[in-house]
C-alpha cells in the first residue's frame, strides 16, 4: 500500500477508525488611556470592512495590540441566524473558513485557517476561559459554537500575530480569537429569533433580561437555542441546542462579580468524504448508505462482503467509498466565576475560575469489524471525556506613563480516549436480528474495547506586559509569557484481535515544555488624524496534542516502539511573527495595508504507511514553514447608506524542507501548505435605506494544495450570497397592540446565490503525499452545499 503522510489538521482525526491514514476574565491590559480617547473615536475605529451601523467591525487601537481586528454583534446579527460566528470572520481578510453547510455548523467539517495557520494553531477562549484546541475531537476545551450561542457573542477580538501573551492558550501560533459575551440588559425584556429555510431548517432562539433587580444593580439574561436541519444530501439531521445564562452583580461603582454557564447538546449526522476519483466518477451527491430504509442497511451488508452497486464498483477503493452510517454527539458543560475587582484608582485585579466536562461520541459502521451476532457490520465508537478546571489571575496598575499588567492561569484537564465496538443487527433474508444501532443515541453494553489511554495535563503560565505612552499619539509595548506544561500519559490499551498486533500503545511515559521566555513587541503611532502605523512582533508556542491512537500528531498516540524512536527528536512547535500595517479612517473611506513574516519550526507530522486498513504511524519533526503575506482592505461609502467594501489576502506559506519517506524524497521545499490558498479575494456591496437593506458578497477562493507537493489541488472558485431585511423600528407606534416590540426584523437570505458546485473542507483524514502516493483516490475533502434559502423573523421585548 502506498505511503501516506498526514499533518494534523483542526480536525485532525479520521471519524473512519483505522482503515485510512488517520492523520482571563477581563482584558488583563490596561483600557486605552485617556492619551489615546482624541486620536481613537468610536466613529473612526474602524478598518477596511466596517459597517456603518454599530461598529460590526473595527481595528481597536488598543495600546496592547494595535493589530487586533473586532467583530462586532451586528456583523453577526447580519448572517442567518444561528451561523458559527467563526464563519462571519471568513470575512476578514488573511482568514478561511469553510463547511459543508451554509451555517457552517457541521462538527466534522468546519475548518477555519489564519494565514496559513490552521484552527488547531489559533487560541480562542471565551470571556478570558480558555476554549483549547478547536478540532473535532477536542482534548484540552470545546468548540467555541458549543461554548456560546451565537446570538449571545457581543463581539471577537480577533489578533492576527501570534497571539497575545494574555491569552489563556497553549496552541497560540497562529493568532488568537477571544470571544466576548453580551451582557444581560439594565431594562426587563427579551428576544425571539424564528428561522426556516432549505432542507427543513428550524432554528428557535429565546433569551429572557431580568433588567435590574435591586438598586446595586442585580441582573441577569437566560436563553435557548435550538436549531435542527435536514441534510443536504443523503439522509440524516444535525441538530444542536443550548442554555446560557450570564448573571452579574456590580460591587460599587468600578467593580462587579459576574458568572456564565453555558449547556449545549450536539447530535449531527456527518457527510461522506470525497476523493478526486469520487467526484469524477460519483458526481456531486454521493452519501452514506442509510435512507431511513431497511433497503440502505441491505445495500451496506452486501458492500461488506463485496457485492457493490454498479458505480460504486468503479472505483479503486469501492469499500472505502461509503458506510452505512456516521455521527457525532458532544454534551459539555461549562461555568465561570469572575471577581473584577478596582482596588485602588490605578489598581484592578481581576480573577475567574471555571470547570468544563465534555462527553463525545464519534461513530461510524466499520465493514471490517464483524459483529458477534454474525453481522458483518459493528459501530466503532470512539467516546473521549474531557474533566477540566483552573484559575486565571491578573493585575493592572496604571502610573504616570505606563499601563502595567501582570498575570497568572493554571489548569488542570484530564482526558480519557477509548474507542469501543457495538453490535449492529444481522440481516437475513430481508429481516433484522435486531434494532439498528442510532449513530445519534445513546450507546450501551459494547462487546469490545478497542483502545483507550488517558491524559493527565498541568499547564502553568505566567505573563508581565507594560504599555509605555511617550506621547499622546505613540504606544511602545513591551511583554512575555512563560509556559510550563506537563502532560503524563498511561492505562494504554490495544486490542490484539482488532490490529492484529501485540504491540503496546504509548503509555506511562511523559512530557514537559518549558518556556520561560516567550516575548511580544509592539509599537502604535498615530501620526496624524485618520492615520495609524504599527509594527508586531512576537513568538509563541504550541505545546503536544493529545487524541486516541492515530488520530492527530500527537506524539503519544502512536505505538510504544514509535513514542521510544522519536522522543529523542521531539521539540514543541514554535512560531515567530513579523508583522507592520497600516489604517486609516474618516467618513468616506477606510482602508488598511497588514504585511507580515512567519517563521513557524519545529512542525510536527504524522507519517503514515502501510495498509489503509490498519497504517502504521509515527510522529516525526518534519523542519519548518515560512510563510510571507499581505492582507489589504478598502471600504468606500460614496454616499448615506451606500458601502462598497473589497479586500485582498496574498499569502506565501511554504514549505521549508523537502521529505524522506520509506526511502523516497519528495520534493515538499517551496510548496504551498496543504489546505490554504496563496490568493483571496472578498467583497460586499450594501445599501440601506428607510429600515430596509440589501446586500449581496462574493468570495473568490484560489486553489488549493490538496497533496503536499502540490501535483494534486482543488481547483479556485467563486461564491456570492444575497439578502434583504426590513427593519420596524416603532412598529407600537404603528400597531397599538404590539407597542410592547421593540424592534422587529425580517429578512431573506440565499446562500450560493449561483448554486456553484465546489470543494469546501479539504484534509480532515489528513493529506496525501502525491499523486504518485495515491492523492487522486485519497478521501479527504468535503463538498459545499448548493443554493439555499432561508428566512427570518426576529423580535425583541
Amino acid at each position: 500500500m502506498a505511503t501516506t503522510l498526514t499533518i494534523a489538521t483542526a480536525y485532525a482525526a479520521s471519524k473512519t477508525g483505522h482503515h485510512r491514514a488517520q492523520s482571563h476574565a477581563e482584558r488583563t491590559s490596561s483600557p486605552v488611556p485617556s492619551s489615546m480617547k482624541a486620536q481613537v473615536r468610536p466613529s473612526v475605529a474602524r478598518t477596511g470592512m466596517t459597517a456603518t451601523k454599530a461598529e460590526s467591525l473595527s481595528v481597536v487601537a488598543r495600546p496592547y495590540r494595535s493589530s487586533t481586528i473586532t467583530v462586532g454583534a451586528s456583523m453577526i446579527a447580519n448572517a442567518i441566524p444561528g451561523t458559527n460566528p467563526m464563519k462571519v470572520l471568513g470575512a476578514l481578510p488573511g482568514v478561511m473558513f469553510q463547511s459543508n453547510d451554509p451555517q457552517g455548523l457541521d462538527n466534522w467539517s468546519a475548518q477555519l485557517m489564519m494565514h496559513g495557520f490552521q484552527q488547531q494553531e489559533v487560541g480562542m477562549t471565551l470571556d478570558g476561559i480558555p476554549l483549547g484546541e478547536m478540532s473535532y475531537r477536542n482534548y484540552n476545551g470545546l468548540n467555541p459554537l458549543q461554548a456560546i450561542s451565537s446570538e449571545n457573542v457581543g463581539r471577537m477580538d480577533v489578533s492576527r500575530s501570534a497571539g497575545a501573551e494574555t491569552v489563556a492558550a497553549t496552541n497560540n501560533l497562529g493568532g488568537s480569537i477571544e470571544y466576548i459575551s453580551l451582557d444581560p440588559k439594565d431594562k426587563l425584556g427579551g428576544k425571539i429569533v424564528q428561522t426556516f429555510g432549505s432542507n427543513d431548517l428550524y432554528h428557535t432562539f429565546l433569551r429572557f433580561d431580568s433588567g435590574k433587580l435591586t438598586p446595586s444593580g442585580t441582573k441577569f439574561f437566560v436563553s435557548y437555542m435550538r436549531n435542527d436541519t435536514g441534510m443536504w444530501k443523503g439522509y440524516g439531521e444535525q441538530f444542536i441546542q443550548q442554555v446560557n445564562a450570564k448573571f452579574i452583580q456590580p460591587l460599587g461603582e468600578r467593580s462587579k462579580i459576574s458568572a456564565f454557564f453555558n449547556w449545549s447538546d450536539l447530535h449531527q449526522n456527518t457527510y461522506d468524504d470525497y476523493s478526486f476519483e469520487m467526484l469524477d466518477k460519483l458526481g456531486y451527491n454521493q452519501n452514506y448508505y442509510q435512507n431511513g430504509r431497511i433497503s440502505g442497511y441491505q445495500t451496506a451488508i452486501n458492500a461488506a462482503k463485496g457485492i457493490y452497486t454498479p458505480r460504486i464498483a468503479t472505483l479503486s477503493d469501492p469499500l472505502d467509498a461509503a458506510y452505512y452510517s456516521g455521527g457525532t454527539n458532544n454534551t459539555d458543560y461549562l461555568g465561570g466565576l469572575t471577581a473584577d475587582l478596582a482596588l485602588t484608582d490605578r489598581l484592578r485585579w481581576t480573577s475567574t475560575i471555571y470547570g468544563h466536562n465534555q462527553q463525545n461520541q464519534t461513530t461510524w459502521v466499520s465493514p471490517y469489524w464483524p459483529s458477534p451476532n454474525g453481522s458483518p457490520l459493528s459501530d466503532i465508537v470512539k467516546q473521549p471525556e474531557i474533566l477540566r478546571f483552573g484559575i486565571l489571575s491578573s493585575l493592572r496598575y496604571n502610573i504616570a506613563h505606563n499601563d502595567f499588567g501582570v498575570g497568572v492561569w493554571y489548569e488542570n484537564n484530564h482526558y480519557y480516549s477509548p474507542m469501543y465496538s457495538y453490535s449492529e443487527p444481522n440481516l437475513v433474508d430481508g429481516v433484522l436480528s435486531g434494532s439498528l444501532v442510532n449513530d445519534l443515541g445513546h450507546f450501551s453494553h459494547p462487546f469490545a474495547k478497542i483502545f483507550s489511554q488517558t491524559y493527565n495535563t498541568n499547564t502553568f503560565t505566567t505573563f508581565f506586559q507594560d504599555t509605555y505612552h511617550p506621547a499622546r499619539n505613540i504606544d511602545i509595548h513591551f511583554g512575555f509569557k512563560s509556559l510550563l506544561n506537563t502532560t503524563r500519559v498511561g492505562n494504554g490499551y490495544l486490542n490484539p484481535d482488532y490490529y492484529g498486533s501485540t504491540e503496546p500503545i504509548t503509555s506511562g511515559v511523559g512530557q514537559t515544555i518549558v518556556k520561560p521566555f516567550l516575548p511580544h513587541i509592539g509599537l502604535a503611532w498615530r501620526f496624524l488624524p485618520g492615520h495609524e502605523l504599527f509594527a508586531d512582533i512576537s513568538e509563541n508556542v504550541h505545546t503536544y496534542a493529545q487524541s486516541g491512537y492515530k488520530l492527530s500528531t500527537s506524539p503519544f498516540a502512536v505505538l510504544q516502539s514509535a513514542y521510544d524512536a522519536s522522543v529523542k527528536t521531539l521539540r514543541p512547535q514554535t512560531a515567530w511573527t513579523y508583522a507592520v500595517g497600516y489604517h486609516y479612517t474618516d467618513h468616506m473611506i477606510a482602508a488598511t495595508l497588514y504585511a507580515y513574516r512567519t517563521n513557524f519550526e519545529n512542525r510536527l507530522q504524522q507519517v503514515t504507511s502501510g495498509s489503509l486498513i490498519n497504517p502504521v504511524s509515527s510522529v516525526a519533526n518534519v523542519g519548518g514553514v515560512t510563510m510571507n503575506g499581505v492582507d489589504a482592505g478598502l471600504t468606500i461609502r460614496p454616499i448615506s447608506g451606500l458601502e462598497f467594501y473589497n479586500s485582498i489576502s496574498y499569502d506565501h506559506a511554504t514549505y521549508d524542507q523537502n521529505l524522506t519517506s520509506l526511502g523516497v524524497t519528495y520534493a515538499l521545499k517551496g510548496q504551498q501548505v496543504v489546505n490554504y490558498p496563496r490568493f483571496m479575494y472578498k467583497t460586499r456591496l450594501s445599501y440601506n435605506w428607510s429600515g430596509a437593506t440589501i446586500w449581496i458578497d462574493a468570495t473568490r477562493m484560489g486553489s488549493r494544495n490538496f497533496s503536499y507537493v502540490g501535483d494534486s489541488k482543488a481547483p479556485a472558485y467563486w461564491l456570492a450570497n444575497l439578502g434583504v431585511d426590513y427593519r420596524f423600528d416603532h412598529i407600537g407606534q404603528k400597531i397599538h397592540d404590539l407597542n410592547f416590540v421593540q424592534n422587529l426584523v425580517l429578512s431573506l437570505t440565499v446562500s450560493n446565490l449561483a448554486n456553484a458546485r465546489y470543494i469546501s473542507t479539504m484534509g480532515e483524514n489528513g493529506n496525501p503525499l502525491s499523486n504518485a502516493t495515491g492523492a487522486y483516490s485519497y478521501q479527504s475533502f468535503l463538498l459545499g452545499a448548493p443554493r439555499q434559502f432561508f428566512g427570518s423573523i426576529k423580535a425583541e421585548f
